[in-house]
């Protein structure tokens, strides 16, 4: 089912052009058109799901299969894969190939990361628990 607002869903549907790169059955993968860096490729879903915890279909070998692909053209061993969610509602991983020097740093900030005490810890988990 696709959301007629939504700009992935058009460009699944040929309605918004895209320089697409990957496609099989339940996937596309295309390049970003705001890059964090050259290779930038985005994997989505053809059917629409808002966030990527609800696509029905495996998604690992398609991810894999682009991954393959940018480690070959960019001559690397790291292609970094994220999913933030909030950008674009439609589900998508975003693909980075990285290379040594390539000027950027760490695509999240992990300054935001703070230390927690054991009982901080222990009440994270168990609430986490609850949710199962």
């Amino acid at each position: 089912m696709a959301m007629d607002n939504c700009i992935f869903c058009k460009i699944v549907a040929g309605e918004i052009p895209c320089y697409k790169v990957f496609e099989d059955d339940d996937f596309i993968g295309f390049l970003d058109i705001r890059p964090v860096r050259s290779g930038h490729v985005l994997v989505v879903p053809k059917k629409h799901y808002r966030w990527v915890y609800d696509i029905k279909e495996d998604y690992s070998e398609s991810v894999a299969k682009v991954a393959a692909a940018l480690k070959k053209a960019y001559s690397t061993e790291l292609v970094v894969s994220y999913v933030i969610g909030d950008e674009v509602p439609h589900a998508h991983i975003h693909l980075v190939p990285r290379t040594e020097g390539d000027g950027h740093g760490a695509l999240v900030d992990l300054t935001l990361a703070k230390e927690v005490s054991k009982e901080e810890m222990e009440a994270e988990f168990q609430k986490i628990l609850s949710g199962f």
